[in-house]
């Protein structure tokens, strides 16, 4: 009975701390003014309990991010189309690239801080190579496409987190329209090459 208490409460202080790192990183006017202590003082823990849960910062961002990702990765692995693995290989690609911009306008700035964090290239990253091989296996299924790799990195980069905060931030370019264009976008990129 006493090895259940802890595991409770580690539970709930998870809850807490994602919660708050959420909040934190939803109402922030950057991802790098949200601090380690900021989210423990607003989860109500100690330092000392954020680290041992998330190891630091980047551990935070991205069991955070996984958090609220799932949703989406969820319907991608298993969902009805145009989204899950039934649909149709060129309903699937806009599908899944707008499904990741919608991600990234909602959460632009943890998008940012994940994208902005820690290692040499942003394309090393376990959650780039796990959207990369996820679209470069739906673009292997269009006929016609030469070279559905380098096509899943180029279409990732339209809905990378910097580029979403400088056209719907800087820019202001409203939701529907940034989903219009990467349709559009995508459209053309997969219509030169694939009959339809």
């Amino acid at each position: 009975m006493p090895d259940r208490k802890p595991r409770k409460d580690a539970a709930r202080n998870r809850a807490a701390v994602l919660a708050a790192a959420d909040s934190l990183f939803a109402r922030c006017e950057s991802p790098d003014d949200v601090t380690m202590a900021d989210v423990a003082a607003a989860a109500g823990v100690g330092k000392g309990t954020l680290f041992r849960a998330f190891g630091d910062r980047v551990g935070l961002i991205r069991a955070l991010y996984a958090a609220r990702l799932e949703p989406v990765e969820e319907a991608v692995e298993a969902g009805p189309p145009p989204l899950g693995p039934a649909a149709p290989p060129r309903e699937r690609v806009p599908a899944l690239l707008d499904a990741l911009l919608c991600f990234k306008l909602d959460n632009r700035h943890l998008a940012l801080a994940l994208e902005g964090t820690g290692s040499d290239s942003p394309y090393a990253a376990a959650h780039y190579a796990r959207w990369h091989g996820l679209l470069r296996a739906v673009l292997e299924q269009l006929p016609g496409l030469p070279d559905a790799d380098f096509t899943a990195h180029a279409l990732l980069a339209a809905v990378r987190a910097d580029l979403v905060e400088h056209l719907a931030g800087a820019e202001g370019v409203p939701r529907d329209t940034l989903r219009a264009r990467l349709a559009d976008f995508t459209a053309r990129v997969l219509g030169d090459s694939v009959p339809g």
